[in-house]
């Protein structure tokens, strides 16, 4: 396998897109492993005074086709796990290189400490009001975070492959695949 990216087009109502090129260290039928070495933030993401990612860290990504969600485990700059973050989204469509998907607000976190929050009910409930996500999608995006969070209370979720990806085997992989190309 050749190192390629992807080039992530991450729509955020009501109208503004972020683009993410990412590597892509795996691929199988049921997920898509990626690898982001160092995230272009301007301030640290918090939830609840915890820092969850800062700018310059690294991120593991799991993509997963016709899924409502996708899973990050998230660093600080220095490679200090902090924890599993689902984004809860419309399934990615994949088009060879360049993916497409839609925020749907909520976000599952599962902190390096076991702590699991579902985080920003507030900005869904304002993407319904603003009629910028119908009723059937906003349901939807609720019962995916439902279903994710119950499952990790569970000790469910996130599945064993998320946890078997370390920061410290993505890296491995990417150097596998850099020397790879090189050849």
């Amino acid at each position: 396998m050749n190192l390629r990216s992807v080039s992530i087009h991450y729509h955020r109502l009501p109208a503004r897109t972020q683009v993410f090129n990412q590597l892509v260290l795996e691929e199988q039928p049921d997920v898509t492993v990626t690898f982001l070495p160092s995230a272009d933030l301007d301030e640290a993401v918090s939830a609840r005074k915890a820092v969850l990612l800062e700018p310059g860290a690294p991120i593991v990504w799991f993509t997963y086709p016709g899924r409502w969600y996708d899973i990050g485990r998230f660093h600080l700059a220095d490679g200090t796990f902090t924890g599993f973050y689902a984004n809860i989204l419309t399934p990615v469509k994949m088009d060879r290189d360049r993916w497409d998907t839609t925020d749907l607000f909520l976000d599952v976190w599962i902190g390096a400490d076991g702590t699991i929050q579902l985080l920003d009910e507030s900005e869904l409930q304002h993407a319904v009001d603003a009629a910028w996500i119908d009723a059937g999608t906003a349901a939807t995006a609720r019962q995916q975070a439902d279903t994710l969070t119950r499952h990790a209370r569970q000790g469910l979720w996130p599945p064993e492959h998320v946890r078997d990806w370390t920061l410290e085997r993505a890296r491995r992989r990417l150097d596998d695949l850099r020397r790879r190309q090189s050849m």
